[in-house]
């Protein structure tokens, strides 16, 4: 193994065949200009190399005995994404075009995903004979073909239900309407997988035998999950890392305020519907009245609990509808924070950034208030299928129509 790069991991193309795979080590591509540079092809023999979803095996016989997953991170229409914190992954499956039945693709790729998700929630041996090993990389970021290894991954999570687990969603394109799979795994913890278990199961082998990794053995023999967490360090987010880092992503924001321009109070109805989508158990909400400076509160209450014996805690959220080039600052946080009471916690949504003494504030003093940036808003429409500025318009003009 070859390490070109001693502050990152970076395994060099002829070492592929022979290497290890260790979380967020990057693999590199060749150098001829064609699909032979392919990292992964030579890194998980059989799988081939082209595609998202790949199999050592045939998804159609049921008889994979290693999948991969690769995203490159960036297709607006079919955001995959990777949740570092909870170890969630969030993949969607290889129908991205009218034209054929949902399962209908000649990789066989939702095939697998309908097969290995029914088989998860069967017996350890269903387990063991039916569901994969998934192996998940991502595209390097300015590596030319390189990947990323992101991990180890498992059908389902301990938090989801089946129907969270696997969906099939409708999407349209120029009219034509057509559905494909929404898959959530869950990254294991495990960082290093050995070169010996994976030729052990592209031989045939059992993927709870040889060198196999101990998370994957507990998910095989009770659908345990021990998921790979990975608590963010950063508080204070930079001003570029809180705006979309390209075209559409900014596009999306300025159709969101083109909508409220001229009745920015308004925007407190989407702030509370944008915030329903990153906390899904929010209860009831009340918008406030309009106050003096020209933005509105709402009032809510989070649910925690089973169905028959909830509690709720409440909440004020507070919304601006800004340019991207003004940033929310001391003054709005000031307001909101002095709203706040005992057990209470705060919500502040805004199409712009906070400016970094914000930050800094609300970290140093322990406020329980959650910032949601313009990021995150476009992140979570993405998430929720909303990929496109026509989409967003769309959702917009649906959801609070001028009047």
């Amino acid at each position: 193994m070859t390490f070109v790069d001693p502050a990152e991991p970076h395994v060099a193309f002829e070492d592929l065949a022979t290497a290890d795979l260790v979380v967020d080590a990057v693999y590199a591509g060749g150098t001829k200009g064609n699909l032979g540079d392919d990292p992964i092809a030579p890194l998980i023999r059989g799988v081939g190399n082209q595609g998202g979803i790949r199999s050592a095996g045939s998804p159609a016989k049921r008889t994979v005995r290693l999948a991969v997953l690769y995203t490159t991170g960036t297709d607006v229409d079919w955001p995959d994404h990777l949740d570092l914190e909870t170890g969630t992954f969030t993949y969607y499956g290889d129908n991205k075009k009218p034209g054929q039945d949902l399962h209908g693709t000649a990789p066989g790729g939702n095939i697998l995903l309908r097969d290995a998700f029914a088989a998860s929630h069967g017996t350890a041996e269903d387990r063991l004979r039916y569901v994969p090993p998934f192996l998940l990389f991502e595209k390097a970021a300015g590596a030319g073909r390189a990947v990323r290894f992101r991990g180890l991954l498992a059908p389902g999570g301990p938090a989801l239900t089946p129907d969270d687990e696997l969906a099939a969603i409708w999407r349209s394109r120029a009219g034509d309407r057509f559905q494909n799979y929404r898959a959530r795994f869950t990254v294991l913890d495990e960082g290093h997988i050995s070169r010996s278990w994976i030729e052990h199961l592209l031989s045939g082998g059992s993927s709870v035998e040889g060198d196999c990794p101990p998370a994957w053995a507990s998910w095989i023999a009770g659908r345990t999950y021990s998921s790979l967490l990975a608590p963010a360090t950063t508080a204070i987010r930079s001003t570029a890392d809180q705006l979309p880092g390209n075209q559409e992503g900014n596009a999306i924001l300025e159709a969101i305020r083109s909508h409220f321009r001229g009745r920015e109070h308004d925007f407190e109805a989407c702030a509370v519907a944008i915030w329903r989508l990153i906390a899904p158990r929010t209860g009831a909400c009340d918008i406030t009245r309009p106050s003096r400076d020209g933005g509105r509160d709402a009032v809510g209450q989070y649910i925690l609990g089973p169905p028959a014996a909830t509690i709720t805690i409440d909440f004020a959220l507070e919304a601006k509808c800004y340019a991207a080039s003004n940033s929310v600052g001391v003054r709005e946080v000031s307001r909101l924070i002095s709203r706040l009471r005992h057990r209470n916690f705060g919500v502040l949504v805004t199409t712009s950034y906070f400016h970094k003494q914000v930050q800094e504030e609300i970290h140093d003093d322990g406020h329980p208030i959650a910032l949601v940036c313009g990021k995150d808003i476009v992140d979570v429409l993405r998430q929720h299928g909303q990929t496109t500025v026509e989409t967003v318009q769309h959702w917009l003009q649906r959801n609070f129509p001028r009047v």
